[in-house]
């Protein structure tokens, strides 16, 4: 999956709209359209800030293969359980 699926999945995991996820990312709804269809990719900036909202990172966001399951990238991990 690219990153485009993986903000969609990731998305509708957590239970957001486009609306609202492009309302907490500062953007519009046809930004996060384009985002999602692989039209355009986030800026780093932008992609700093979809981590943040849907609670995985940057990394997981671009790079995460669900292999057809449908799941979003993975919750990041909090300091205190990665140590």
């Amino acid at each position: 999956m690219g990153i485009g699926a993986n903000i969609q999945a990731t998305r509708q995991a957590v239970g957001l709209t486009q609306e609202q996820l492009a309302e907490a990312v500062g953007v519009s709804r046809q930004t996060v359209t384009k985002w999602e269809s692989g039209e355009t990719s986030p800026d780093l900036e932008h992609a700093a800030a979809l981590a943040d909202v849907l609670g995985c990172t940057v990394d997981a966001l671009a790079n995460f293969d669900s292999k057809g399951t449908g799941l979003g990238a993975p919750p990041r991990e909090s300091i205190s359980s990665a140590a």
